[in-house]
C-alpha cells in the first residue's frame, strides 16, 4: 500500500510538472493559435479573455525574472550557453525551469526517503542538473560538429573546384549536411544576406560553436582572403590535419579510459556510500556529521578526494 501511494504521488507530481512546463514554454504558440482562430472567426466566437490573461501573466512573470534576477552579463552568458547547446529556451525560461527543478527535486527526495537532509540534497541536484545538462548537450553538439567537419570541408572543396563561390559552397553544405552543421551554416548564410561581412559571420559561428578545428578553418579562410591563394588547396590540407588530429585524439581517449574512470570512482564513491549508509542507518553515520572530529574528517576527506580527482584528470588530459 505504501509503494502504491508513493507511485501515485510521483505520477501526479510528474503530471503537474509537465502541465506547468507546457503552459509556460508553449505559451507563445498558444497565443498565436488563439489569435489566428480569433481573426479567422471574428463573427462566430468572441475572444477568450481568461485564457489570454493567463498566458499574459506567464509572459509577464518570465519578463520579471529577466529584469530582476538576470543581469545583462548573466543573461548574455546564459543565452550563449543555450545557443551552443541547441536548446530552444530563453534565459528567463531556463531560470524558471531551474527553480521548478529545485522544488521538485527537494520534494521528491523527501517523499521517497522521509529524511530532512535529503531536502537539501534534492535542492542541490535540482539546481545543478539543468546546468549539467546544458554543458553535456553543448559538449555533445560540439563533438558532433567536429565529427562532421571534415566531410563538410570536403564538400566545400569539391564545390570550389567545380567553380562555385564560397557562399555557394556553404549553400551546398546546407543542402547535404545534417544537424548541427546544417543549422549553423544556415545561420552564417542568413547573416551574410542581412549585410554582415564574411569575417563577422564566421567569427559569430565560432562564438556559437567553440571548436578548435573550426577555428583552424576560419583562420585559414580569413588569411586566404587577405593574402590570396587557392582556397580549395588550403582547405584540403586542413581536412587532412583535422582527420589526423581526430585519429590521435581517439587513440588517446582509448588509452586513458581506465584512468578517467578511476577519477570518477574516487570522486563519487565516498559521497554515494555516505548517502546510502545514511538512508539505511542514520544513527550509525549521523555522528560523522555532528561531532567536531567527524566534521574535520569530512573536510579532510573532501579536500583529499578533490585533489586526487583533479590530479587524475590532469594526468589523463593530453592536448593534441
Amino acid at each position: 500500500m505504501k509503494w502504491y501511494l508513493l507511485s501515485m504521488i510521483l505520477f501526479s507530481t510528474f503530471l503537474l510538472f509537465s502541465a506547468i512546463f507546457q503552459m509556460i514554454f508553449l505559451s507563445d504558440k498558444r497565443i498565436q493559435k488563439r489569435m489566428k482562430r480569433y481573426l479567422d472567426q471574428q463573427d462566430k466566437k468572441g475572444f477568450d479573455r481568461k485564457k489570454f490573461n493567463l498566458a499574459l501573466q506567464i509572459q509577464l512573470t518570465t519578463k520579471n525574472i529577466k529584469d530582476n534576477v538576470l543581469t545583462k552579463e548573466k543573461n548574455s552568458k546564459l543565452e550563449i550557453s543555450l545557443s551552443r547547446a541547441g536548446i530552444p529556451l530563453k534565459p528567463e525560461e531556463f531560470v524558471l525551469l531551474q527553480w521548478m527543478a529545485i522544488v521538485m527535486g527537494a520534494g521528491l527526495l523527501f517523499i521517497i526517503t522521509g529524511k530532512l537532509l535529503f531536502i537539501f540534497v534534492g535542492a542541490f541536484l535540482g539546481f545543478f542538473l539543468p546546468r549539467w545538462y546544458i554543458k553535456k548537450k553543448q559538449k555533445d553538439r560540439v563533438q558532433k560538429f567536429n565529427d562532421g567537419l571534415p566531410d563538410m570541408l570536403s564538400t566545400v572543396v569539391g564545390a570550389l573546384r567545380a567553380g562555385f563561390s564560397f557562399p555557394q559552397s556553404l549553400k551546398t553544405v546546407v543542402d547535404e549536411s545534417q544537424s548541427p552543421i546544417k543549422e549553423e551554416m544556415e545561420t552564417v548564410l542568413r547573416e551574410m544576406q542581412y549585410g554582415s561581412s564574411m569575417e563577422e559571420a564566421l567569427l559569430g559561428l565560432h562564438e556559437r560553436m567553440p571548436s578548435e578545428d573550426l577555428d583552424l578553418m576560419i583562420q585559414a579562410i580569413l588569411i586566404q582572403r587577405q593574402v590570396g591563394g587557392n582556397l580549395a588547396t588550403v582547405l584540403e590540407k586542413i581536412v587532412d590535419t583535422i582527420r589526423e588530429r581526430t585519429k590521435i585524439q581517439r587513440q588517446i581517449k582509448t588509452l586513458t579510459a581506465q584512468g578517467r574512470l578511476s577519477g570518477i570512482v574516487i570522486g563519487l564513491l565516498p559521497i554515494i556510500l555516505a548517502l546510502v549508509l545514511y538512508a539505511i542507518e542514520p544513527e550509525y553515520i549521523g555522528t560523522l556529521f555532528i561531532h567536531p572530529i567527524g566534521i574535520a574528517l569530512l573536510i579532510a576527506g573532501g579536500i583529499s578526494g578533490g585533489i586526487g580527482f583533479f590530479l587524475i584528470r590532469k594526468l589523463t588530459t593530453i592536448e593534441v
